[in-house]
């Protein structure tokens, strides 16, 4: 529960210092602007509120590993909801009202998840999770999306270095095996994810070690 909330901190202190010129610049996220992922983050900030007003009564259905919906292709960008989400992002025309809107709803989220108590069962999806696991989920979500915030901005904060090593383990928990020890959290998060190819050494250091090679990139949605 600490950890989303430093994720969550870190990645809206992140946007909150980006110059104007970096919303139009591109973004980790295959197809979408700086702009376009910061819109994004709203919906999935107004996702958290929802989920954590929306109390079940059944047993878990899933955990913070189950949670995702692992596919053997990227998204192509045909989604209803990610078109709608690039022509929100361009409504917005000026940075600082995206950057005022997230803020609000992003610190009410955060709020929110702070006062959850862990164990309260919650409904998404169509599914049932405890408090705790739900936002666990959002550990990895908030940190694969600082690492595509920043993709192209070298001077923008990285996540922090606890954030990135649970998102690992994690990402290693999804997979059902660990990344070799010489790639960085960040390299495990970008190459396991495919949001870049691994090169001919970290593809062979994969193969060798007898790893997730033959399962990735893992697509999670």
């Amino acid at each position: 529960m600490d950890l989303f909330s430093r994720s969550w901190a870190a990645l809206r202190a992140a946007v909150a210092a980006l110059p104007d010129e970096d919303f139009a610049r591109p973004s980790g996220c295959t197809g979408w602007l700086v702009r376009d992922l910061v819109c994004h983050l709203i919906i999935d900030a107004q996702d958290v509120l929802i989920t954590l007003a929306t109390p079940a009564d059944t047993a878990p259905t899933r955990t913070a590993l189950t949670y995702w919906d692992v596919t053997d292709a990227p998204p192509t960008g045909d989604d209803p909801l990610d078109a709608l989400t690039v022509r929100l992002a361009a409504a917005y025309e000026e940075p600082w009202l995206l950057k005022f809107h997230f803020d609000d709803v992003g610190s009410a989220a955060g709020r929110a998840a702070a006062l959850a108590d862990p164990d309260l069962l919650v409904g998404t999806r169509d599914e049932v999770f405890t408090a705790a696991d739900y936002l666990t989920t959002y550990v990895l979500e908030w940190t694969l999306h600082h690492l595509d915030l920043i993709a192209h901005l070298p001077a923008a904060a990285p996540p922090p270095a606890e954030g990135l090593a649970r998102a690992r383990e994690l990402l290693e928990g999804i997979a059902g095996a660990a990344f070799p020890a010489s790639f960085s959290d960040a390299d495990a998060l970008l190459v396991g994810t495919g949001r870049r190819a691994p090169t001919d050494a970290e593809r062979a250091e994969l193969a060798a070690a007898g790893g997730p090679a033959g399962k990735l990139p893992l697509f999670l949605g």
